[in-house]
């Protein structure tokens, strides 16, 4: 049976591990005047803006873990200190006992199960996953069907601005913020005969509907006198259109 004096030994070891911890790795590098310092640069001027971010990102990981860390060593003094008030294992809502058996499960804690704080699990979710879930927000599979993929999401965000130059894109471009790969690319579809064809729900009555693509789609098999973008048909399959 777990007592009193050994859950004070429990709290007095996890505080000094924790204390320990924040020593050697400088409560997660926070000490330190920046993110870049950490890395061991003397300024973030010349590097690129992606190692930027990761530099970035490491940085607010650091804060939340440091944070974290932080509050389980307040939670553990709170609770040493309410040892030597006598008012440990008190429910600091209704005054009544705390179960030994929950004490065990988290010795800092300072209310009994029907008031502990976390009674509701928040369903509160990062900004950023309006746009990126489920997976990338409009990504949408159908059996073999794609309609906005992973690509997609790039360029629909590379639209705002990327770290490309001009030096950096092969591809003739007649706007400066149209400067990232494959920038003219549509989106929702793969084949261009996709923007123009199109079916029931059961496959059937095939419709074309033209536009500037479709045009442009025919122009390119009649320079080349194909019958499909892959290569040109079988003569068996072909001779049932052309004769």
């Amino acid at each position: 049976m777990v007592n009193l004096s050994d859950l004070r030994e429990r709290l007095l070891q996890e505080k000094q591990q924790i204390m320990q911890r924040l020593k050697q790795n400088d409560h997660f590098g926070l000490t330190r005047t920046s993110a870049h310092d950490s890395v061991g640069e003397l300024s973030n001027y010349d590097n690129h803006p992606a190692d930027s971010g990761t530099e970035l990102y490491e940085r607010e990981k650091d804060i939340a873990l440091n944070e974290h860390t932080e509050k389980e060593l307040h939670d553990i003094e709170r609770a040493l200190q309410a040892m030597e008030h006598g008012t440990y294992g008190i429910c600091q809502i209704c005054g009544e006992a705390i179960p030994l058996e929950r004490l065990e499960a988290i010795p800092t804690t300072m209310f009994c199960k029907q008031h502990s704080a976390d009674q509701v699990v928040s369903q509160q979710r990062p900004i950023e996953e309006s746009v990126l879930s489920p997976p990338f927000g409009e990504f949408v599979v159908h059996e073999d069907i794609e309609t906005f993929d992973a690509e997609d999401s790039w360029q629909k965000v590379a639209r705002f601005g990327t770290s490309e130059t001009p030096s950096d894109v092969q591809e003739d471009t007649v706007h400066y913020d149209r400067m990232y790969i494959d920038a003219g690319e549509q989106i929702g579809y793969v084949e261009p005969l996709e923007t123009f064809a199109a079916t029931d729900l059961y496959g059937t009555g095939i419709t074309i509907y033209p536009n500037i693509i479709h045009e442009q789609y025919e122009q390119m098999l009649d320079d080349g006198q194909l019958m499909s973008p892959l290569g040109d048909l079988p003569a068996y399959e072909k001779d049932p259109y052309t004769s």
